[in-house]
């Protein structure tokens, strides 16, 4: 209780920039805070729904009605189930042009579900420079703090005739927690982007492993209907 009542007391003493930096540096803090559960949840729902949807296309379900679904809910879907549906989309309206060449017909397809892959990343990835930002920049911003505080405080001692220890040291303590508050937002902010990144890049890898099993499956029904059709 003691030593909250004296870090209070240090941020309530300090010069007006110094708690100015200070404010910022909060105010810093609770947005990544906020970037990091919302980034935790977003991911968490696009898991589940990859998730539940590869199961759905490896039970046995026809193309065509993973198709009707994916298309009525579209909006509710995952990525990989939006990525699925891109690719079955351009793939339906190239066959509805009499397009028989299976290079065309899977070159389409794969074109497709590469922008569908570009756009899913794009929104996953929402945030992530926010808190790549709050972790590199937090620290100096503190160290501004610091800085200033600490030439605020030999400015104020140079009118004294003596100066001790206990004269420095209240002036120095209260500018070295600009510097805390930086560390504080920065070090949760960094934890989280390089998990958040790893996190991102197993999604990547995993939707771009589902484009291929995909398209390989596209392959193989235009052999057998290109076979049939002669």
């Amino acid at each position: 209780m003691n030593q909250d009542l004296s870090i209070l007391h240090l941020v309530l003493n300090a010069s007006v920039v110094v708690q100015l930096v200070m404010l910022l540096l909060v105010v810093i803090s609770v947005s990544s805070w906020a970037a990091i559960f919302r980034k935790l949840f977003a991911l968490k729902r696009v898991k589940s729904l990859n998730d539940e949807f590869e199961r759905e296309f490896w039970s046995g379900t026809s193309l065509n009605d993973l198709f009707a679904a994916a298309s009525k809910n579209a909006r509710d879907s995952g990525p990989m189930e939006r990525i699925f549906a891109s690719g079955m989309r351009e793939y339906q309206k190239l066959r509805e042009k009499r397009i028989a060449d299976a290079a065309t017909l899977m070159d389409g397809a794969r074109r497709a579900m590469r922008a569908s892959l570009q756009r899913e990343m794009d929104v996953v990835e929402t945030n992530l420079s926010f808190l790549a930002s709050v972790g590199s920049v937090s620290p100096y911003v503190g160290l501004f703090g610091t800085v200033w505080g600490i030439m605020h405080a030999f400015t104020g001692l140079a009118s004294l005739q003596t100066v001790t220890l206990s004269t420095v040291a209240p002036g120095i303590a209260e500018a070295l927690v600009a510097t805390a508050i930086g560390l504080f937002a920065a070090i949760p902010a960094v934890v989280a982007y390089n998990q958040f990144a790893r996190d991102i890049d197993r999604i990547a890898i995993r939707l771009e492993t589902f484009i291929e099993e995909f398209s390989n499956i596209l392959q193989r029904n235009v052999g057998v209907q290109s076979a049939s059709g002669h």
